[in-house]
C-alpha cells in the first residue's frame, strides 16, 4: 500500500502545483485565490484520508487488478526517463520555434498525461487511465489554443483543469483505498 500511496501523493502534489502555479490572469484574482486555497485544502484532506486508511490496515485489491511487487523500477523508470526527456526537449523545441510561453504548461500536461497512459499498462491499473486521458486532452487542447486569440486561457485549461483532474483522480484512489481498508 505504501508504494501505491506514494504515487497518489505525488499525483496530488503535482495536481496542487498545477492549480497554484496557473490560477492567475485572465481569471478574476478572487477566483484565482479561491482555486489555490481549494487545491491546498484538497491536498491536505487527501493526505489526512490516506493516513487514516493506512491506520486501518491493508486495503482489498484494487478492482481485481494485480498488485505490483515493486512499482518504481524497470519499466516505470523507463517511462519516467522518457517523460523527462520529452518534457525538457519539447519545451526547448517550443521555445526555439517561438511558441508563446503559455505552451509550456500545455506541453507539460500533454506529456504527464501520456506518462499516465503508459503507466496504466506498466502497473496494470485502469484507474489512472482517466486522469491520463484527461491531461493528454487538456494538454493537446492548450497547444491548439496557443495558436489562437485564446492563448491567455491556456494556463487555465491546461494547468488549472489538469490540476483538478489530478486531484480528482487521487481523491478517487484514496477514497477507494480508505473504503477498502474499512471493509471487514
Amino acid at each position: 500500500m505504501l508504494q501505491r500511496m506514494s504515487g497518489v501523493f505525488i499525483g496530488a502534489l503535482f495536481g496542487t502545483i498545477f492549480v497554484v502555479a496557473n490560477a492567475h490572469d485572465p481569471l478574476n484574482p478572487a477566483i484565482g485565490i479561491a482555486l489555490r486555497v481549494l487545491a491546498v485544502l484538497t491536498f491536505a484532506g487527501l493526505l489526512a484520508l490516506a493516513l487514516l486508511a493506512g491506520r486501518r490496515g491493508q486495503p482489498a485489491p484494487d478492482d481485481a487488478e494485480v498488485p505490483q511487487a515493486d512499482w518504481f523500477r524497470g519499466k516505470f523508470a523507463f517511462v519516467v526517463g522518457a517523460e523527462a526527456v520529452l518534457l525538457i526537449g519539447g519545451n526547448l523545441a517550443l521555445r526555439a520555434a517561438g511558441a508563446p510561453e503559455q505552451t509550456a504548461v500545455a506541453w507539460i500536461a500533454l506529456i504527464v498525461g501520456l506518462h499516465f497512459v503508459a503507466l496504466m499498462a506498466v502497473w496494470k491499473r485502469r484507474s489512472i487511465a482517466v486522469p491520463g486521458a484527461t491531461l493528454t486532452a487538456l494538454g493537446a487542447t492548450g497547444l491548439g489554443m496557443a495558436a489562437t486569440s485564446a492563448v491567455a486561457w491556456v494556463p487555465f485549461v491546461s494547468g488549472v483543469l489538469s490540476g483538478v483532474a489530478l486531484l480528482g483522480g487521487c481523491a478517487y484512489a484514496i477514497t477507494h483505498t480508505y473504503r477498502s481498508a474499512a471493509r471487514p
